[in-house]
């Protein structure tokens, strides 16, 4: 067990990115790795009202922050999605992750539209967990792989270029041994399917949520921190923002430690602990929930 005392705190620099848990745990899904636990029956955390999301974005442009980023859940269950993502652009560059699946022909023209018209630009992140139909499926759902294909391509032939955003979990889960170049599986799975202009994440896993939670956790101390560059860290720069407060970072969305401020972006606006077992994760690793 670590000291609080020995427990490193991330130093905060500006409110580079804000990210909003506009639906809550509410998802059209039950992946068997969601770090959040997300699916169609939690509601931990609450879908949030258009309002909270309207003033923060106004409290955002006071803080001149520099992009936008919609995610869950499965941010298209909001009602309001659509309108709330044409006032985003009014002001700010936005991107938004979705699995994919409410993205009809509908959706596709309307994002479409949308992004025309803005003059900042609009990013969507597709989810996917395998290169492999039944693999992926396995953890997303039946049919699941064939409809996020079927999405990005919609948007793609709009001119759109999507980011397609996979996890390590099927390294995590199998016992073969990993490809030499995981990541140009995912970029030769979208020329298959005729993108000439694949985009493509990958993230590691963070054991929570669905997934065992280790006894023994590797936590991050004070003399690991040691003249590390804290800008590196995501939790130094963004916040996200959900219907119950502002939480250091995407990844600990709900967990009460993480929990900033009630109401305001300018109490959160200050170090966090880096006390959680993601938080070593994202420091060997180098990750970012950010596009890029």
């Amino acid at each position: 067990m670590i000291k609080h005392s020995d427990i490193p705190q991330s130093d905060f620099h500006h409110l580079e990115t804000l990210w909003f848990q506009i639906s809550g745990t509410l998802c059209n899904l039950r992946c068997t790795h969601c770090f959040i636990s997300c699916s169609p029956d939690n509601n931990n955390l609450k879908m949030m009202d258009t309002d909270t999301v309207l003033t923060y974005l106004k409290e955002a442009k006071k803080h001149n922050v520099k992009e936008i980023y919609f995610t869950g859940g499965e941010p298209f269950l909001h009602e309001d999605i659509l309108s709330i993502l044409e006032q985003t652009l009014l002001d700010f560059p936005a991107s938004i992750l979705t699995n994919g699946l409410p993205i009809n022909e509908f959706r596709a023209d309307e994002l479409d539209r949308i992004s025309r018209q803005s003059k900042y630009s609009l990013e969507v992140r597709i989810s996917l967990d395998d290169f492999d139909e039944t693999s992926n499926d396995a953890i997303r759902g039946k049919g699941v792989f064939k409809q996020a294909l079927r999405a990005y391509k919609r948007l793609w032939k709009r001119g759109m270029l999507p980011i397609l955003t996979v996890s390590e979990i099927r390294d995590y889960f199998s016992s073969q041994e990993s490809p030499l170049n995981p990541y140009q599986k995912y970029v030769d799975l979208l020329r298959a399917i005729g993108i000439t202009r694949p985009r493509v994440k990958i993230i590691p896993v963070f054991e929570m949520g669905m997934l065992p939670i280790p006894d023994h956790p590797n936590l991050l101390t004070q003399d690991m921190m040691k003249h590390f560059d804290y800008s590196l860290l995501q939790c130094s720069s963004s916040r996200i923002v959900a219907q119950d407060g502002i939480y250091a970072c995407p990844i600990l969305v709900g967990e009460e430690k993480a929990r900033m401020s009630k109401t305001s972006l300018k109490d959160s606006a200050r170090p966090c602990n880096l006390y959680h077992s993601a938080c070593t994760t994202c420091h060997l690793t180098g990750m970012t929930c950010r596009n890029f």
